[in-house]
C-alpha cells in the first residue's frame, strides 16, 4: 500500500517551568496510507492530539520536537511558516472534536466555509459563496442555502459538525484529520458522522488520521489502528488482526473496557486488571436485571413548556417534556435514553426542581408518607433535597474552581447541618474521598489539579456526602475515556450495592445504559416510547425508535471473545 506521510521517531516535548522537560510523544513511527484510514487510539494524555498537531505544526513554542514527518517526500518538520500556511487547509486539514468551539461565533458558517476556499482557491466572493452552499449539501445539512447564512449557535452539534467537514473538505484535501469528531454526539448523530467521512473519503479519494478513544468506533470507519500509551505506540496493525489478535495487555484492556451488548460481566475489566494479569474467561458469571425494591420515586404525567420568544411582542410554547410516568424503586438502576433534545436531562432537571414543572406530580417516599416535590414551599424542599442528589455530566464546570476540594465536599454538608463540626465533617469528606478511590490529601487541592475521572469522582463524593437515596446520573460517564468510564461504572454499582441507592441514570450510550440498568425507558419528542428490562429491550425492541437507536450502535467489538475480569 502506497504511503502518503510517514512519521519516524518523532518526540515531542514540553518545556514546564524550570522542571524537567515532559515527554508527550517518546519516538513514535507509523504510516498513514493513500487513500486510506488509519486510527490512532488511546486514553487522554497518551500523546494522540499532540501527534496530530505536530503534523499541521500547530503546537506552542515550549514544544520541542525532533524526528520526521515526510509528507510527499519532505520533512514537515523542516517546512517554513510560508510553507505549511498553504498545506493548512489545501493539503491538510482537521476536524476538532468540539466544533462550538472552533467556529467563530460572530460570522455565518457560509462566511467561515467561504474564507478557506478564497485563501487557497482565490475564487471570487460570489462563487465562494456558491461553493459554500453546494459544500454543505454535500454533507448533508438539511436546507444548505438557508443554513449557510445561520450562525453556528442556531445549529444542534451534529449540523454544528457537518458545517466543520464542510470546512475541513473545502480545497479537496490528500489528509483529513478527524480529532476525536464523534465523542460529544449521540449514537444516532454518530453514526451519520461516520458514514458521511467514510463515504466523502472514499468519494474525495483522501487519506484519514482518525483520533479516537473508542476502539468500537475504530472497527466500523478505519483500515489501520495504532494503539498509544502515555507517549508510546503499544501495537499497531491491521484493525480486524488487532481486534482479533490483541498482543499488548493495554489494547486488551481497551477492548474489553467497553460495555458491550452481547456480555454483562459482573464488573467491567480496566486497565490496571491487564496490566496486572487478574483475567479469568469469558464464562465468569454475568449481571442480570434486578426487579425487586419498594417504589421510592413515583413521576406521575410530568410535563415542562418552554415559553420561546418569538419577537419583541409574539412568543410560542414548546413542550420539552410530555406526560412523562414511572417509577423508581429502592436499589435499582432507571436507565433513561434518547438522542439530544428527546428531554431526557429536562426530565431529571425538573425532578431536582431546577426547572419548574408545568404539570404533574414526583411522589417521594417518606416516613410520614409520599410528599409532591413540585409541591413544597422552598424551605420544605432544601430540607428533602439532600435525599436527592444529582451528578452532572461535565466535572469541570460542577466543581468551583476557586475552593479545595475540602472546601468543595464540606459546604453542603455545613448547609445541611451533616457532621456536629468543621473537624468531624472533614473526617467524613476524607472517609468518603477514600471510598471513590481518591487519597484524604486530596482535600487540599484545587480541582484543576485532577484529571477528568477524578474529578467526577469528587462530585460523585459531594452528592454522597448528604447520604442520599436517589442519585440522578445526567451523562455523568460520557464526557470520560472508556477505561475511567468503567471505574466510575464500577464504583457507581459498588456504591449501590453498600448503600442501597437508586439510579436515574441518563445517558445516550445505549450500551453503557445496558450494562448498568435495571430498567431501561426510551425517550423521543420529549415523549416516553417504550419501557422495559434492560435485557428484553435490547433482545426485543418494540418502538421502531429503539430499533434505529440500536441499529446505530457501533458494531465494531461485538463477537470479540474478550474475557471478564474477576
Amino acid at each position: 500500500m502506497t504511503t502518503l506521510l510517514s512519521i519516524a521517531d518523532l518526540r515531542v516535548s514540553f518545556k514546564v517551568g524550570k522542571e524537567q522537560p515532559f515527554e508527550a510523544v517518546k519516538g513514535i513511527s507509523f504510516d498513514v496510507p493513500v487513500n486510506g484510514t488509519l486510527a490512532l487510539v488511546g486514553e487522554s494524555g497518551s500523546g494522540k492530539s499532540v501527534t496530530a498537531m505536530s503534523i499541521l505544526r500547530l503546537l506552542p513554542v515550549t514544544a520541542a520536537i525532533s524526528g520526521s514527518i515526510l509528507y510527499q517526500g519532505s520533512n514537515l518538520l523542516d517546512a517554513s511558516s510560508e510553507r505549511m500556511r498553504e498545506l493548512r487547509g489545501r493539503d491538510i486539514s482537521v476536524i476538532f472534536q468540539e466544533p462550538m468551539s472552533s467556529l467563530n461565533p460572530v460570522f455565518t458558517v457560509g462566511d467561515q466555509i467561504a474564507e478557506v476556499i478564497r485563501l487557497h482557491e482565490h475564487l471570487s466572493r460570489r462563487k465562494a459563496w456558491q461553493r459554500a452552499i453546494e459544500l454543505l449539501e454535500e454533507v448533508g445539512l438539511p436546507e444548505p442555502k438557508q443554513r449557510v447564512s445561520s450562525y453556528p449557535h442556531q445549529l444542534s452539534g451534529g449540523q454544528q459538525q457537518r458545517v466543520m467537514i464542510a470546512m475541513a473538505i473545502a480545497c479537496k484535501p490528500k489528509l483529513l484529520i478527524a480529532d476525536e469528531p464523534t465523542t460529544a454526539l449521540d449514537v444516532t448523530i454518530q453514526k451519520q458522522i461516520l458514514d458521511l467521512l467514510a463515504r466523502l473519503r472514499e468519494s474525495h479519494q483522501m487519506s484519514m488520521l482518525f483520533i479516537t478513544h473508542d476502539l468500537a468506533v475504530v472497527g466500523d470507519i478505519a483500515d489501520q489502528v495504532v494503539v498509544m500509551e502515555k507517549g508510546e505506540i503499544r501495537e499497531q496493525g491491521p484493525v480486524q488482526a488487532v481486534f482479533h489478535a490483541a498482543r499488548h495487555p493495554y489494547t486488551q484492556a481497551l477492548l474489553s473496557c467497553r460495555p458491550r451488548l452481547d456480555v454483562r460481566p459482573r464488573r467491567l475489566p480496566v486497565v490496571a486488571d491487564y496490566m496486572q494479569g487478574r483475567i479469568l474467561d469469558a464464562n465468569a458469571p454475568q449481571r442480570t436485571p434486578r426487579v425487586d425494591g419498594e417504589i421510592v420515586l413515583e413521576v406521575r404525567h410530568l410535563g415542562k413548556r418552554f415559553e420561546l420568544k418569538d419577537g419583541l411582542f409574539s412568543h410560542s410554547y414548546f413542550d420539552a417534556v410530555k406526560d412523562v410516568s414511572f417509577n423508581l424503586k429502592r436499589g435499582r438502576t432507571l436507565g433513561l435514553v434518547g438522542e439530544s433534545g428527546s428531554g431526557k436531562t429536562t426530565v431529571g432537571l425538573t425532578l431536582m426542581r431546577l426547572h419548574k414543572a408545568s404539570a404533574g406530580e414526583v411522589l417521594l417516599k417518606t416516613e410520614s408518607g409520599p410528599k409532591d416535590l413540585l409541591k413544597l414551599s422552598e424551605h420544605d424542599m432544601t430540607a428533602l433535597r439532600r435525599r436527592i442528589q444529582i451528578v452532572f455530566q461535565n466535572p469541570y464546570a460542577s466543581l468551583n474552581p476557586r475552593f479545595t476540594v475540602a472546601q468543595i465536599l464540606t459546604e453542603p454538608m455545613r448547609i445541611h447541618n451533616i457532621g456536629g463540626n468543621e473537624r468531624e465533617r472533614l473526617e467524613l469528606t476524607a472517609a468518603m474521598l477514600e471510598r471513590v478511590g481518591l487519597s484524604p490529601a486530596a482535600l487540599w487541592k484545587y480541582p484543576h489539579e485532577f484529571s477528568g475521572g477524578q474529578r467526577q469522582r469528587i462530585a460523585i463524593a459531594r452528592c454522597l456526602t448528604m447520604r442520599p437515596e436517589i442519585l440522578i446520573c445526567d451523562e455523568s460517564v460520557s464526557a470520560l475515556d472508556v477505561s475511567v468510564q468503567a471505574q466510575v461504572l464500577n464504583l457507581l454499582l459498588d456504591l449501590q450495592d453498600e448503600f442501597g441507592l437508586s439510579y436515574l441514570f441518563i445517558s445516550h450510550d445505549l450500551a453503557v445504559v445496558r450494562y448498568i440498568s435495571d430498567e431501561v425507558m426510551v425517550m423521543n419528542g420529549g415523549s416516553i416510547v417504550e419501557v422495559a428490562d434492560s435485557d428484553t429491550i435490547y433482545r426485543d425492541p418494540q418502538n421502531p425508535y429503539t430499533k434505529r437507536l440500536l441499529e446505530s450502535i457501533p458494531k465494531g467489538l461485538q463477537g470479540l471473545a474478550i474475557p471478564a475480569v474477576a
